[in-house]
């Protein structure tokens, strides 16, 4: 059995296997999913698993560089923002951050590696993981 945190075999392995600048997306139950886009789906139920819940253990085991995030989250959901910037802290990482308009967000996911479905139900709850390197 897995020693780290992140149980999860297909994200796991999607982290494993993406290199410099590739991405990732970890969005909530309502962002689109590019048909083309490996999709991982963890959604149970409405708020099951949170965001926040899916985010820390995915930081546990990937180094991130850069995220993108809509200008949105900045009024519409100023808590989850909070929480976001909060999770990064406790990973120790300060990555570069791009902001978007929530159109051009759903745009740059077409190019993602995987798009990561949490069952969160707060508006822009949504971010794209750039992977960075370790050495």
């Amino acid at each position: 059995m897995k020693k780290s945190r992140l149980l999860n075999s297909e994200l796991s392995y999607e982290i494993s296997k993406i290199g410099h600048t590739a991405h990732i997306t970890l969005c909530d139950a309502g962002l689109p999913i590019p048909r083309d886009v490996k999709r991982i789906d963890l959604a149970v139920e409405a708020g099951l698993p949170s965001f926040i819940g899916v985010l820390e253990p995915i930081l546990s085991e990937m180094q991130v560089e850069e995220i993108v995030l809509a200008e949105e989250i900045k009024d519409k959901n100023p808590e989850m923002l909070k929480n976001i910037m909060e999770a990064f802290e406790r990973a120790n990482m300060s990555p570069e951050i791009v902001w978007v308009k929530h159109e051009e967000f759903k745009k740059i996911t077409k190019e993602s590696e995987a798009i990561v479905r949490t069952g969160e139900c707060s508006p822009y709850s949504n971010v794209i993981l750039k992977s960075g390197v370790v050495f």
